[in-house]
């Protein structure tokens, strides 16, 4: 079964490394500042909107109450785990499954989702695209629930920072204008995820095919004694490595919201 590189990459983020690592691309340090890449991400008119915002004065929104921010807190930490655990619940492995019976005390209250069919076997012909599909699907169904999720959140933790002081203020504007300005890119780049994935797939898959050795008669059918069968172990290696890179893009979408927190807590 074909392995990840072991290639050690020691710069990005860990969704940057875990693609490194899976797909075998040499991820580099950017040796521009942090300044001159985002600069490459903004239109002029982003330019002028952040520029109003670093040099404006904003008053402090006006609240009947100091908020603590725990509230903002606790719901991050509750969006978070919901959408770990929906991660989770896609990326379980897609093969043999204890089947339960659906009266049993152990039966779950919601029935499991359907696996994806299994992989042709031998010789058989695959379209990777075709058998691809179902974790392309999951992938961006957890992409989309993501974005769902964390964009309110994201502005519930703006708000209530916006009502701390000026500068909180000032800091909230900002986090509005660069959210916008970086959105497209961001989706952007996130959509090549499910392609660097598919090519992983393909490789583990390709790695698991049997090598027929003079005693495999390569005309029987598959699951006959003697045929030429792949282990379906590399499908649940796939599906952990997509649970991992989920994870990992979790993390990335949320460092907004947790930056707005920590200014909330320090303010």
């Amino acid at each position: 079964m074909a392995q990840a590189s072991q290639r050690t990459v020691f710069h990005g983020s860990t969704l940057a490394r875990l693609l490194s690592r899976l797909t075998d691309i040499d991820v580099r340090e950017s040796r521009q500042g942090t300044a001159d890449r985002l600069s490459q991400w903004f239109g002029w008119t982003d330019a002028i909107s952040l520029s109003a915002a670093l040099d404006g004065s904003p008053a402090a929104a006006q609240s009947s109450s100091r908020a603590s921010g725990n509230a903002e807190q606790s719901e991050c930490t509750r969006v978070r785990a919901a959408l770990t655990q929906a991660i989770a619940e896609d990326c379980a492995p897609a093969v043999a499954k204890k089947r339960v019976h659906p009266h049993h005390p152990q039966a779950p209250a919601t029935p499991a989702k359907p696996t994806a069919p299994a992989m042709p076997a031998g010789d058989t012909p695959v379209d990777t695209a075709a058998a691809f599909a179902p974790y392309r699907r999951r992938y961006l169904t957890r992409q989309q629930a993501m974005e769902t999720r964390i964009a309110p959140l994201r502005a519930r933790v703006r708000a209530t920072l916006a009502t701390r002081s000026p500068d909180m203020a000032r800091l909230a504007a900002v986090d509005v204008v660069m959210e916008q300005a970086l959105a497209a890119q961001e989706r952007r780049l996130l959509s090549t995820v499910p392609v660097l994935l598919e090519k992983h797939f393909e490789r583990l898959r390709q790695a698991a095919q049997p090598v027929p050795d003079d005693t495999t008669d390569l005309t029987q059918a598959p699951g006959e004694p003697g045929a030429a069968t792949p282990s379906s172990e590399w499908l649940n290696v796939f599906c952990r490595h997509m649970q991992d890179v989920l994870l990992a893009e979790l993390d990335i979408r949320l460092q907004p919201v947790e930056g707005l927190l920590d200014a909330l807590r320090t303010s």
